[in-house]
């Protein structure tokens, strides 16, 4: 490539000319989208902190810090940032292995300068040596772990022994009735109800509603 073809982006590159031309064609278009993103990363970012057992506010201050930082700093014009669940199981393990908080986020801090290193050298194309495999189960085992967590929510359970206790021992066969019966009591019918007719509005707009209704984000109707 010729020295006069090259082109580069600087980190920040706004202009008058460019800001105005943004707000005539992508601010509608950027605002349904900012809405969706809102809707669904607000759960995500509770859940992942739930998963964690780290404090819910957590999840909402790295949402939040995620997305500012990175939508002023990122290349990409097509970015959605944030806790990510993948990284659950990995940050337990590191700290179980590290043994100190401390010690982790310093590691933490070195694997952002790695990320900082990659993006600005482009180097980001070295991901797809990462066999597909092994992306897939991590994120199936990530899922996995955050679906069991809120299992417990979905049914009004606030005990913390719903997976080694009541439901462990009814799928052993253990005292089956005795078990039922505490669990049935230890639920809220209320919780219950509005965890059934939300799985149905999810269905019934996925499979009714979703084309009749296009202006309006599946995540804000959820």
């Amino acid at each position: 490539m010729n020295e006069d073809q090259r082109t580069f982006t600087p980190m920040f590159s706004f202009s008058k000319r460019t800001y105005r031309f943004y707000l005539l064609s992508f601010l509608k278009h950027d605002l349904k989208a900012s809405v969706t993103v809102f809707f669904v990363a607000l759960p995500l970012c509770l859940g992942i902190s739930l998963a964690s057992d780290a404090p819910v506010y957590s999840g909402l201050v790295a949402g939040v810090i995620g997305g500012i930082v990175v939508g002023f700093l990122s290349g990409s014009n097509l970015s959605v940032s944030g806790p990510a669940a993948g990284l659950t199981a990995i940050c337990a393990a590191a700290i179980t292995d590290l043994g100190a908080p401390e010690i982790f986020f310093l590691s933490v801090a070195i694997a952002g300068l790695l990320q900082i290193v990659l993006g600005v050298f482009k180097l980001g194309g070295f991901t797809h040596f990462i066999p597909s495999a092994v992306i897939k189960g991590m994120l199936t085992a990530i899922g996995i772990i955050l679906i069991s967590k809120q299992i417990p929510s979905l049914i009004g359970y606030t005990k913390p022994d719903f997976w080694s206790n009541e439901l462990f021992n009814i799928i052993k066969l253990n005292h089956v009735f005795s078990n039922v019966k505490s669990l049935y009591a230890s639920s809220s019918r209320g919780v219950v109800i509005v965890a059934i007719l939300s799985l149905a509005l999810l269905i019934l707009w996925k499979k009714y509603l979703s084309h009749k209704l296009k202006f309006l984000p599946t995540s804000f109707i959820t």
